[in-house]
């Protein structure tokens, strides 16, 4: 029970890491939904600066969280994040099958760390099925994109944009959700650690 307490401190000390994930998939659904019509090319860039920057923020995360379990989760989550974002920056002029590809991989790996993640979270938290639901939504986008890989680029930048979109969101909600747990278990923790 004192690693749950633990574990969820760190966790609501820390919503906003969550929360900053969450607008960056906003953010990049919007632009993506904006502009369908985008290069290929201006496509890899942006998946590139997105997968880098949620790599990163789950990076940090993985770090303020290193004592609590299952932190090893978000640092598998981070480096993947980060590694699909460096290998799209450095070579911007791969096809768009090898982009689909390392897309799919990426969004197959982040929605299983999601849904293990969800399910450490349920004795300590309530509205961890956000979490969950937004795993199940990454590896529906990866079986998609595995199954129908010669859709065309504006399918699959709308594919990208409405699930970055939705994903940001569900992040958002549990941040919030997150925020609003701290605040209210706050001050039992406090008085727990004095005791």
């Amino acid at each position: 029970m004192e690693i749950a307490i633990v574990d969820m401190d760190t966790l609501t000390r820390n919503w906003w890491v969550v929360l900053l994930r969450g607008l960056a998939g906003i953010f990049f659904g919007i632009m993506t939904l904006i502009a369908p019509a985008i290069s290929l090319a201006v496509l890899v860039l942006l998946y590139g600066a997105y997968a880098f920057a949620d790599g990163v923020l789950a990076l940090v995360s993985a770090i303020r969280h290193r004592g609590a379990t299952r932190w090893w989760m978000l640092l598998l989550e981070g480096i993947t994040g980060i590694a699909a974002g460096v290998v799209t920056l450095l070579w911007p002029g791969i096809t768009a099958l090898v982009l689909l590809y390392v897309i799919a991989a990426w969004a197959l790996v982040t929605g299983g760390l999601e849904i293990a993640a969800a399910i450490q979270l349920r004795r300590a938290i309530t509205g961890e099925w956000l979490l969950a639901l937004s795993g199940l939504l990454s590896i529906a986008f990866a079986v998609l994109l595995i199954l129908f890989p010669v859709s065309g680029a504006l399918a699959l930048v709308l594919w990208i944009g409405a699930y970055s979109l939705v994903f940001g969101a569900l992040l958002v909600a549990l941040a919030l959700r997150l925020r609003s747990w701290g605040t209210a278990h706050r001050p039992l923790h406090a008085a727990h650690t004095t005791a």
